[in-house]
């Protein structure tokens, strides 16, 4: 059956098509987004869910989506979905952060021109009959500093703009690099130096709890008087009281804003405050853009829903449509060896550990190591995590997760191996993906021993003893019970040993109470994979 996606928002044509020709049951109502019942009502038959702003995609529209894998939004922003909801039912949200970069930078560039020379107010008066030459005295570009606060995607792009325009640019973004910064052609400066220095300054940061009033009173003393402040990335990001305190101040000369806190924003403390330009949240508001992040959202949420390709994703790491096959089995050996080791262990977790040798270690091993956080934590949270969620939610619980990748080391050309640390032991367990595309477990507890995990499995430690094989023999045989496949494996002779079975159904808890207490027997465990 074709993977069904909703579309409920205006979206270009153009992307319903794409839908339509990857073989998608696209369903196309662009104004049910505003109508929160209806979308509740119908969601749970969607696999995938294409946005733009209108739809709000609310914990309770996730809750009623009981079949939605992915929801893809058009656009840079995701304030309109709840993330946190979706990850923890497993539900990637992808956006479209390149589609509309240079659309932004370049709405940005011209709020800055428009500051600088007066653009809208002179216009107004010129209308109104007026010939105030005199009054609109603006200043230039030419060799001023420009701040910019984030140097991603789109501040990226402003900086190598006002470079053009021959400013001098320097940026402050704790993820740029200095290489980066050398690259693109800023300097990378502190946030105090940027408000001391700047005589422009731009945002282009998300809006987040450490971003949220960034420029606030405090921020606006530390400027230079005279200063210009551009934001068209999100309202939030300045303190629009504080904003309007220092331009009466005469401390900000003038403000360029495309975003508000509260949108639409029918009044605003800034509204008819002199040398202040705003503009209806049109920063990606060009007939370019807007095709391009519809275009391209369809074909992300079409990759995903059709080859498993992750990308853009904002709660998840991306696979390519060529990575996904090879990571595809992988995947399900990192899954089943969490499950083994999560099944196994008894103890308050405290770490993680997953080393990737050989082959395993050059691919992406971000969904490997999600994947087998997450079967690690299943047996203990229930099937609430799944691997969107197992990383976010081993860190809230305060569990270090680590990964290393290394060079060929043993027989296996690829192989990996996951550790869970708890206050009492490290346990390991291993395993590897052979040619025919099956993973198999090879290792447990630093015992070499090869099995493929099943529906029904016993995993029984014992003393190497003479009698211990026999005994459990003949005890699954008064119950009744067949035993598929039958692996053995010990530390050494005398030593520790482990017997991992197949059965045919599940054991029941009676048998399973004689079983540890068989002769020899240290610890006996039902399996299920």
């Amino acid at each position: 059956m074709a993977p069904k996606v909703l579309i409920s928002d205006e979206l270009s044509p153009t992307a319903v098509q794409i839908f339509k020709d990857r073989g998608i049951d696209v369903t196309f109502e662009p104004t049910l987004g505003k109508d929160k019942e209806k979308l509740a009502a119908i969601i749970g038959n969607y696999d995938g869910l294409a946005v733009r702003s209108a739809t709000k995609a609310t914990e309770k529209i996730i809750a009623a989506a009981t079949n939605l894998k992915v929801i893809g939004r058009a656009g840079i922003g995701v304030d309109n979905v709840d993330i946190k909801a979706a990850t923890a039912k497993g539900i990637i949200v992808m956006n479209t952060p390149f589609g509309n970069s240079i659309t932004t930078a370049e709405h940005a560039i011209a709020m800055m021109m428009a500051l600088a020379r007066q653009l809208p107010e002179a216009d107004r008066s010129t209308q109104a009959g007026k010939w105030e030459k005199s009054r609109f005295m603006g200043v230039e570009l030419f060799g001023k500093t420009l701040g910019v606060i984030g140097c991603g995607n789109i501040g990226s792009i402003v900086a190598d703009r006002a470079i053009g325009l021959q400013m001098r640019v320097i940026a402050f973004d704790p993820f740029l690099s200095e290489e980066r910064a050398v690259e693109i052609g800023v300097e990378k400066v502190e946030l105090p130096a940027l408000l001391q220095r700047a005589d422009f300054i731009t945002l282009h940061t998300p809006l987040t709890e450490r971003t949220r009033n960034v420029l606030n009173a405090s921020a606006f003393e530390q400027m230079r008087t005279g200063v210009r402040i551009i934001n068209c990335a999100r309202g939030g990001l300045v303190d629009e009281h504080a904003l309007a305190a220092a331009l009466k101040a005469g401390k900000v000369a003038g403000a360029a804003l495309d975003v508000f806190e509260v949108e639409p924003a029918k009044e605003n403390v800034l509204f008819g405050l002199p040398n202040v330009v705003c503009t209806p949240h049109l920063g990606a508001a060009t007939s370019e853009a807007q095709e391009n992040v519809a275009l391209q959202i369809a074909e992300q949420m079409s990759d995903y829903l059709l080859k498993g390709a992750i990308s853009n994703a904002v709660n998840f790491p991306s696979i390519t449509a060529e990575e996904a096959p090879r990571l595809r089995p992988w995947v399900k050996l990192a899954e089943q060896l969490g499950l083994f080791a999560g099944q196994l262990t008894e103890s308050s977790i405290k770490g993680i550990r997953l080393e990737y040798s050989g082959t395993v270690a050059e691919l992406n091993v971000k969904p490997l190591t999600a994947a087998g956080v997450a079967g690690i934590l299943r047996p203990l949270l229930s099937d609430a995590v799944n691997m969107v969620s197992a990383t976010t939610t081993a860190k809230d619980r305060g569990i270090v997760v680590e990964e290393t990748t290394r060079t060929q080391d043993g027989a296996f050309e690829g192989y990996m191996r996951l550790t869970v640390v708890t206050d009492d032991y490290e346990r390991s367990v291993a395993g590897t993906v052979f040619s025919d595309g099956r993973p198999r477990i090879i290792q447990v507890r630093d015992i070499n021993m090869e099995f493929e995990t099943a529906p029904h499995m016993l995993f029984v430690r014992n003393s190497d003893k003479p009698g211990f094989i026999g005994n459990f023999g003949m005890l699954m045989g008064k119950a009744g019970l067949n035993i598929a496949t039958l692996n053995l494996g010990r530390d050494k002779p005398g030593g520790d040993a482990i017997c991992i079975v197949t059965l045919d159904e599940p054991m029941p808890e009676p048998v399973m109470n004689q079983v540890r207490s068989l002769p020899h027997v240290v610890r006996a465990n039902r399996l299920a994979f």
